[in-house]
């Protein structure tokens, strides 16, 4: 048995992202579920900012807030840090 392949579904076929260890025209049983692509996203940080999230900040809020940035947000994130 196999572990899981990564793959790519081009013109109507699956093409593997890597060389498998089968025989020409062999037969597979293939189980296909979307691949999450969340190497970058933290997960555990993900759930402590829902968890720390209020409700009743609406988007009005939050663009009225991100429009007295002045600059970069980065610049904003450092100077909020002291990182400057």
């Amino acid at each position: 048995m196999l572990s899981d392949v990564e793959a790519v579904y081009e013109n109507g076929v699956l093409r593997p992202l890597s060389a498998l260890p089968l025989a020409e025209r062999e037969h597979v049983k293939l189980t296909v579920e979307r691949a999450a692509d969340e190497d970058w996203l933290d997960a555990q940080y993900m759930q402590a900012c829902a968890a720390d999230a209020d409700p009743a900040i609406t988007l009005e809020q939050v663009r009225s807030a991100l429009a007295t940035i002045r600059g970069s947000m980065d610049d904003a994130i450092e100077a909020d840090r002291g990182d400057h």
